[in-house]
């Protein structure tokens, strides 16, 4: 692994490996992101129509061993089954940013965790001011602090923007440090009361896990049965089940050995990565965003302090957190921003970072669990929120799009057709010589054009 550039500038150049990295896991997560999209969309028809009951029967219908105490709602199986999928590969991207990516190095990590940070403290702040001062319940205060980087990709192809890989790369990043801070408020905040013996259990199957891993076993068909069980025990311990996944995910060897392509972490993730964007999220979504829309309850959304506040913390508190958080990092650490880029383009990127949708969905069921009609009306606040947040985002990112596509294509031109962009192989004199050849041969077809077009000109100019 090569090291870091240490006169890299903030929002400077990726190197080639780590751009390769984003690009392709940044194209499965936009795709998975329109089947989000679709999903939000579809359970928002589902449970408005005359159907409505039909998908209120559905998410609320039972399957599952209640002997293992998993006799669970469809509605539940994809909050605490399929989301664990998704922290799976979350654990992994966050091992990966911490062994070879990102926040590998401490003075490139500092930007984006304090950024991410920032962008979950303001939040949480706005909501409590909000709710506070409307005598509201202070318990949603974690709802507004996720970013859902799919949603927010999903809103970038929708826009036709293509970021230039740095800024994708730093949404990125925020999006999995965000996700280690949401990871711990839910394991801190909203375990219920713990089952001591099924967390030893749980733990014990973690155990094996690793040790597993460690002597370099392989095979699905070993894993998968452990990980249903590992599963099974965490969520009858009491906390939340998604835990395990996450657990698992850090657990994978993410740094690459000699003569390895991808690390067994690497190469895992690509194979879940496709379930968890493309079927256990959007899955989740279907059941998760269908909330009945009426005058009253979007009313309810800007009047209520829960609903004001969750809304206020996404579209506010996120922009104002990351954008803030990252500028007072870069003034005390002298840190350079990137020439071709500007301070606008980061307010643009912390404002698309309000679209808070998968994790915020799942905390604000945690947190109002008691009440249903709260759930609801938070859920609507969730999706309004982010809407608004997608708004303003498309809006500020469309007044640079210029720009961005002018780094895009940069970033993407192989003239050479090397496979390798051009702007990475400055450096080797063969592509220079490549390069030369290649002009060569165009100056060559240039001079016979020359000479056809002269003496069908001199043919044309002889008198007859």
């Amino acid at each position: 692994m090569a090291s870091p550039n240490p006169n890299r500038k903030f929002l400077g150049r990726l190197p080639l490996p780590e751009r390769n990295y984003v690009a392709d896991a940044l194209r499965t997560e936009t795709l998975g992101g329109v089947l989000l999209l679709l999903a939000a969309v579809a359970a928002l028809i589902w449970a408005n129509t005359p159907l409505g009951d039909s998908y209120a029967s559905v998410r609320d219908f039972h399957i599952g061993p209640a002997s293992l105490g998993l006799d669970l709602s469809i509605q539940h199986w994809a909050a605490d089954g399929l989301l664990a999928v998704f922290f799976f590969v979350a654990g992994i991207e966050l091992k990966r940013e911490l062994v070879a990516g990102e926040l590998s190095d401490p003075k490139a990590a500092a930007l984006p965790v304090i950024a991410a940070l920032c962008g979950m403290v303001m939040p949480a702040l706005v909501y409590l001011v909000v709710t506070t001062a409307g005598g509201g319940s202070t318990a949603g205060w974690a709802v507004p602090t996720a970013t859902d980087i799919a949603f927010a990709l999903a809103v970038l192809a929708v826009i036709g923007t293509s970021l230039p890989s740095a800024l994708r790369a730093f949404l990125l990043t925020l999006a999995v440090v965000d996700d280690l801070f949401a990871i711990l408020i839910i394991a801190i905040f909203f375990t219920d009361d713990l089952n001591f013996a099924a967390l030893g259990g749980a733990f014990g199957g973690l155990a094996v896990f690793w040790l597993l891993l460690h002597k370099g076993v392989r095979g699905w068909y070993v894993y998968v049965p452990l990980g249903l069980v590992i599963w099974g025990l965490m969520y009858n311990s009491g906390v939340h089940a998604t835990i395990a996944g996450v657990a698992m995910g850090l657990m994978l060897r993410c740094s690459r050995r000699e003569g390895e392509e991808q690390s067994p972490g690497e190469h895992i993730e690509h194979l879940v990565r496709p379930l968890s964007a493309g079927f256990a999220v959007p899955l989740f979504a279907l059941f998760a965003a269908g909330v009945a829309i009426t005058g009253d309850s979007l009313t309810d959304v800007f009047t209520r302090p829960e609903t004001l506040g969750v809304v206020l913390g996404l579209v506010v508190g996120k922009a104002l957190g990351i954008f803030g958080g990252t500028w007072l990092a870069a003034r005390f650490t002298k840190a350079e921003l990137n020439d071709d880029l500007a301070w606008p383009d980061v307010l643009a990127l912390a404002t698309l970072a309000g679209i808070g949708f998968t994790v915020s969905l799942l905390i604000g069921e945690l947190a109002f669990a008691g009440d249903a009609t709260l759930t609801d009306e938070v859920k609507a606040a969730v999706l309004m929120g982010s809407l608004i947040a997608a708004v303003f985002a498309g809006v500020l990112l469309k007044l640079r799009v210029r720009t961005y596509q002018a780094l895009s294509a940069e970033e993407e031109r192989d003239e050479d057709m090397s496979g390798i962009p051009d702007i990475y192989e400055q450096d080797d004199p063969a592509y220079h010589l490549r390069m030369a050849a290649i002009y060569e041969e165009k100056a060559a077809e240039h001079r016979r054009k020359a000479e056809a077009a002269g003496a069908v000109r001199n043919s044309g100019d002889s008198p007859a």
